[in-house]
């Protein structure tokens, strides 16, 4: 290995290292203090890097907390994939939502966090690394609900694909709302089984079947 090698090595290295430690300082600090309150300086400094140098990982305070989110989102995606695959079927509510349990129980560990973390997702710019990442990881959500609605609907894909992205607006919208700050894990999992329940029992007749 010739001396440029080495040093793009020890730079990649450099760079992974200072990565590592601000997505871990942003992490420690938002759980400590929430969103509203940390500032992209006490990231910087508890990071040990400049302020100049954070802004070339994450631009803005919102930035940050994708970054951090994103890493929880994922894991609780998985985490509800795996558990519907071991769970069988229940019915097109109980296997949905033995999807969404996990990504509810993500985002309700701070709900601080986790409603500026969905709603930074819908309002801040699509073209934005960590939040297109997270738009991925919603979309990936998405196909997850309308693969266990074909399954358990027996649905044309393209229904299921529709009735996913209304199971999307519902967990959004229950997980976003303040009216929920002050209510259970398991409140908030009950209010969106009842959603689930109006959006999907009432149209199981009338959706499309597929073909046979």
């Amino acid at each position: 290995m010739d001396d440029d090698q080495v040093a793009v090595g020890r730079r990649a290295r450099a760079k992974q290292d200072k990565h590592q430690r601000i997505l871990e300082a942003a992490r420690g600090l938002f759980a400590e203090l929430g969103v509203s309150t940390v500032t992209t300086q006490q990231v910087a400094d508890r990071a040990d890097v400049a302020i100049g140098t954070l802004f070339r990982y994450a631009s803005t305070k919102a930035e940050l907390l994708i970054m951090v989110q994103n890493e929880k989102f994922a894991a609780a995606i998985q985490e509800g994939l795996a558990a519907g695959e071991r769970a069988g079927p229940q019915g097109a509510v109980d296997d949905v939502l033995t999807l969404l349990r996990p990504v509810v129980a993500c985002v309700r560990e701070h709900v601080e966090n986790g409603r500026t973390y969905l709603h930074e997702l819908v309002v801040g710019d699509p073209e934005e690394p960590y939040r297109q990442a997270g738009l991925e990881l919603s979309a990936r959500l998405e196909a997850g609900v309308a693969a266990t609605l074909v399954r358990a609907r027996d649905v044309t894909p393209g229904d299921a694909g529709t009735l996913a992205r209304v199971v999307s607006a519902v967990l959004h919208l229950s997980l976003t709302a303040t009216l929920t700050d002050g209510t259970s894990l398991d409140d908030v999992l009950a209010d969106i089984r009842a959603q689930l329940r109006a959006v999907l029992d009432p149209l199981a007749p009338a959706v499309g079947r597929r073909a046979v």
